[in-house]
This record gives C-alpha cells, structure tokens and sequence, in this order.
C-alpha cells in the first residue's frame, strides 16, 4: 500500500516523466493560433494521437504489472504512470480548447467532443488523482487478497479465487460446487466480513472523489458521468422499460428455480418469497448457471454442460484460447497477434505472486499489444469467458487504426456485448457437437429446455441483479441515500427488483456492496444490464446474415464469413459514429429492443408457464414484490425531475 511519505516521491517522478510531454505544448500553441483553422486541428489530432499512443501505453504496462504481480513497489509505479497520463490528457485537452470547432466536419468535431471528456484528470488537485488511484488499488488489493479461515479450523484459510502456492483454497469454488446450505452461508457472510466491512471507509472516499471528478467534468454525480456515455436524453427510463419486458420470463425463471432448490435445501427455502443470495452459484448471485445440475429440468437427457467431458479429454488453458482463436478467425476475422500470446496471463502464476484473477482484455494503445488477463480453469463456463474476451480483442483489433478518441464500443454496452455474443453460438449443442465436446448433434425439445433454462440462469437470471446494482451506486452518488442506510437500499433494491435476500441478518455496520469487483474497481455496471439485452440483436443480426433458419437459439455462426462481415462492419466504426448507427450496421435497427431476447426465449417461456402452472407455483415474490411498480415509477419519476442534464 502506497504511503503518505511516497506522494513528494512520486511527483519528482512526474516531472521528470512530463519533460518531454511538456516541450509538446510550444508546437501546439503554435498550431492554435488561428483556432478556427482545420488544417492545424488536424495537425493538431495527428500530433495528439502518436503522443498518446506513447503515454497511454506505459500507463497500460504500469497497470499490468501490478495487476499481475500486486506488490507496494508496482502499485507506486502504476499511480506514478497514471499521474503521468493525466497531466498528459490536461494538457491536451487545455490545447483543445483553444479550437472553435463548430465549423469542422463531424469527424473532427467528435474527436475534440472525446478529447474534452478528460476523467481524473480534470481534478485541479494532483494529490486527489493519486488518491483516486490508490483508493481503488487498495479496495482491489483488499478483493483479491482477503482470507477467510474456518472458525472450527482456523489453519483451513481461503482468498476469493484460492492461491495453490500458498496453500490457500478458493471461496469461489465452494460458491459454485458446494451444496451444503451452511457452508454456503458462512462463505458468503465471511468474504463480506473481510472484504465489503474492510472496504467500506475507502469506498466513502472513492464516492466522494468520484463525484468531484464528475463535477470537474460538467455533471453532477459520477452515475450521471457514466451515464452520459450512452448519447441518450433518458437512458434510465429506457432501462427501465426494459426490464418490464423481460419480467414476466424472470419471475417465471425465479419461481421455477425456487421449487428447484427448495427440493434441495427444505425450509431455508420460502415458497412464495425472496432466493437466499448464498445459494444461486456464486459470491454475489449475480450468475446462477453453477446450480444448473439442481434445476436441470430433464436430467436423463445428454449434458450440455461439457466440463467432465472437457477434462476427461486433457484440455488445457492454451487448447481452450487457441479454439477461441480459430472460432473468430472461422468466420474471417482478425486472429489474435503474436504479442497477445507472447504477453498474456491465461493461468494463475504459480511463483507466487499475487495476482487480480477477475479476467479482463487489455487494449495497450499502441495498435498491436492486446492481452488478457485470467487465471482460466478447465470448465465450460471458462470457456465461454474466454470467448467473451477473445470478443473484447476482436473488437481491438478491428478499431485499431481509428484515431485514439475513437478506439472503444459504440457505447460501453456494445464492447460487453460483442465478447458475450459468441457465446449464443458456442454454447450451442450444435457447436459442442462441431468441436467434439457432445457425442451427438442433439435438436429435440427436451435437449432445447436444458439448453435454454442452462444459458437463462446466466442472462435473464442477471437482468434484474444488474439495474439493481446500478440503482444503488446512482442512489449513492446523488447522494439521495445517506451512509447510514447504505446496506438498507442495496437489500431493498435486491429484494423489489431481483427478489433475493441476504442468508443473514444484515446492519449499517456492513457493505455488501464493496464486495463486489465492478463496484470497487469502479466499473460502470449499466454497460452489462444494456449488453445482456443487445447481445441478442446482435446475435440476430449475424443469423440472418448467415441464412440461420429455425429457432434462434439454434443458430450457431461458426464458419459463416458472412456473419463475421457483419460484425467487422460494425467493430471497425468503433465510436466514431453515435452508437444508434453501429447498432443499424450489424441489426438494421437503431434503437435497443428486448423483441430478440424475448424470441430466443420464447420456448422457455412457454415451457416455464405450463410447468410452473402444473406444480401450483407463486409467481412473484412475497418480499417487496408488491411496490415494485411503484419503485419503478418513483425512481423514473426522480431522475427526470433531478437529473435531467444529458
């Protein structure tokens, strides 16, 4: 952990850095002395984009480094680069100011629009930057780090995602396998004692200073910031009605799942209320594909989860990456480069060093280092993580040569959204069935509902969780929740939106939510909740593209290079156009519409209706269930009052 006595040290690295940064500024002064000139705006962007291919590489290597290997000595070098790079992006964006641009063309305007949006870097105090980046290294530290030993064996200790080297198991393994409901209980409860309880002063912080960087920006609240990356006058009241077109196959999901695990686990379970959050197959309930083998609705069938099969045939973390690979480059896309396979981190180090496992891709800035970072195991919903950011990758590798303003998704949404696409297709019996995974091509009904319940646990069953937990964070920033009701909001919300609860008694003294990486890494989640819905465009788009006939959740993309024309169509845009024109590119509409999801599911719509129907089951939940529309409409109705300002 950096300490206050390092902060001189690090700005006399700074300055020394910035040298040569600093000697830019006099040949830009020049190029802006006749500010409405677009010959020097272009000189000006061309000489922005080689310097910060330069900048923000380093920045990205610092942040790599302490990522892979956590010690004090990176973390001080990762904040020195990022203090660089945000004296770098004030600089530029102080010279972008002084260019009228309301007469460029629309290219030009763009960029300088993405050049101003300039982050931490707007804060005028640089020990507030350093700050801002050591509070959420340290939260991250604090994640990845934390250990929970067993009270009756105190020697038996676990971090997150378990260290073989040192001896240490993974609580994330027991979250997904076991079926005991007390062990459940006490790991869910134990990693909140020791990481959200931790964690809670430096996340008060992190709000606070998120929130002066949104201001510095021109908004304000960073849930307003974040929210403005979506183009949209009302993206709150479009996520909304999004999710009430996807309720009435949630709450058919959740009552059916209910049944299922109250077979399991007896009176833990309530038969008209709320999921307890420890039994759903993960830390945070958030995917509940793990409890796929308690809920399978006809277990004689073949199983289309294939991680048996997958290790019975000796696959390896390489062989699971490779056939990512070839999976894009089958349908004409762009294989990964030399530098992803010489520069990755594709399993968990096993010389000791501490590492963040949560997997992540990596864009360096420089048009040709792009890895990912995962501690990958031999199981299926691994390699369909692979895929998803193999997808980040690919869509690196197509926006590569933009110009540096324009290298990202259309929206936040859309670069989730392009790496859980190829999921749709992979998962497929079909596809299993190509690959070798599945003995036999399997298309009858029965094989149909595991299929469609198996991959639901892991979409529809998220929805709701994930604009819950935005909810929260855009509740917290507004400052419209006091800390003192922190832990009363987030289980009021998880509770009318997503129908779960906490397996314990929870109190003020607690935060959950600091728990979770995408909150203490500072992750804007609306980006998942928007994805998990567009994939399913996108996936449509690609299908028709291929001459899919059928259902489409039949439909299996792999080998179609016109599928993949599609899509490269798209990811070479970038966000060089507002995001509604990317989305005509690959689905001929220009609007977000749940019509595809709700297509792809339909069977299982049908089928959970009947069986639901059979066995006398309560659709809903007893636990604030019933004001759930009206929490809807208090918190549209708030916004648009309050927060109207995109």
């Amino acid at each position: 952990m950096v300490r206050c006595g390092n902060v001189q040290k690090t700005r006399t690295s700074l300055y020394r850095l910035l040298g040569v940064l600093l000697l830019m500024s006099t040949v830009w002064d020049d190029a802006v002395a006749k500010n409405t000139n677009l010959e020097d705006a272009k000189a000006f962007l061309d000489d922005y984009n080689e310097q910060a291919m330069v900048v923000y590489y380093q920045s990205a290597q610092a942040s790599w480094v302490y990522n892979t290997n956590i010690t004090d000595y990176n973390q001080q070098k990762e904040i020195e680069a990022s203090l660089v790079s945000a004296a770098f992006t004030k600089l530029v964006y102080e010279n972008a100011t002084l260019f009228d641009e309301t007469n460029f063309p629309d290219d030009i305007k763009r960029q300088f629009k993405f050049i101003k949006d300039i982050g931490s870097a707007a804060l005028e105090d640089e020990s507030k930057i350093e700050e801002y980046n050591q509070v959420i290294n340290t939260m991250l530290d604090i994640y990845s780090t934390s250990t929970v030993c067993r009270p009756e064996k105190p020697s038996e200790c676990f971090t997150l995602d378990g260290d073989e080297e040192k001896n240490l198991n993974g609580l994330s393994q027991i979250m997904a396998s076991s079926t005991d409901y007390e062990e459940l209980k006490w790991a869910w409860e134990g990693f909140r004692d020791a990481v959200g309880v931790t964690n809670k002063p430096h996340y008060i912080r992190y709000v606070e200073l998120a929130n002066e960087i949104a201001e510095a920006n021109g908004y304000p609240d960073m849930g307003a910031y974040w929210r403005a990356n979506y183009e949209t006058d009302d993206i709150i009241g479009d996520a909304y009605a999004l999710y009430e077109e996807i309720l009435p196959i949630y709450e058919q999901l959740h009552a059916y799942v209910r049944r299922r695990l109250k077979e399991h686990y007896g009176d833990e379970i309530y038969k008209r209320g709320s999921l307890p959050a420890n039994v759903l197959g993960d830390m945070w309930g958030r995917f509940w594909g793990q409890i796929y083998d308690l809920v399978v609705p006809y277990p004689d069938k073949p199983n289309i989860d294939v991680t048996d099969e997958m290790v019975k045939q000796g696959y390896t973390a390489q062989r699971m990456f490779n056939m990512s690979d070839e999976f894009f480059s089958s349908c004409g896309l762009i294989p990964a480069p030399k530098e992803f396979w010489d520069h990755s981190m594709i399993v968990h180090p096993t010389d000791g060093r501490k590492v963040v496992c949560h997997p992540t891709a990596w864009d360096f800035s420089n048009r040709k280092d792009f890895r990912i970072k995962m501690c990958t195991e031999i199981h299926m919903d691994h390699l369909l993580t692979i895929h998803h950011e193999m997808g980040h990758i690919q869509y690196y590798l197509q926006y590569k040569d933009l110009p540096i303003s324009f290298r990202g998704g259309a929206n936040i949404a859309f670069h989730e959204a392009v790496g859980e696409v190829m999921t749709l297709s992979v998962g497929t019996p079909k596809h299993l069935y190509e690959i070798g995974l599945l003995d036999e091509n399997l298309e009858d009904e029965e094989t149909d509902i595991n299929f469609l319940l198996k991959t639901s646990l892991d979409t529809i069953g998220t929805l709701p969780f994930s604009l819950a937990l935005e909810q929260w964070r855009w509740d917290v920033f507004a400052g419209e929740v006091p800390q003192n009701e922190w832990m009363k909001r987030w289980w009021q919300l998880k509770e009318e939106l997503v129908g779960v609860k906490p397996p314990v008694d929870r109190s003020e003294e607690d935060c959950d939510p600091a728990a979770m990486f995408h909150i203490v890494g500072a992750y804007s989640f609306l980006r998942y909740y928007i994805r998990t819905i567009i994939q399913f465009q996108f996936h449509k788009g690609m299908c028709d593209a291929a001459g899919h006939t059928g259902p489409l959740h039949r439909c299996d993309i792999y080998n179609s290079k016109e599928a993949g024309d599609k899509l490269a169509e798209m990811l070479q845009m970038g966000k060089s156009k507002p995001w509604p024109d990317a989305m005509e590119a690959i689905t001929g509409q220009r609007e977000m519409s749940a019509v595809a999801i709700k297509e792809y599911y339909a069977p299982l719509l049908e089928w959970l209706k009947k069986t639901n129907e059979e066995n006398g089951e309560y659709i809903g939940w007893d636990s604030g269930r019933a004001n759930a529309a009206s929490v809807i409409l208090l918190v549209i109705s708030t916004f648009l009052t309050g927060f109207f300002i995109y």
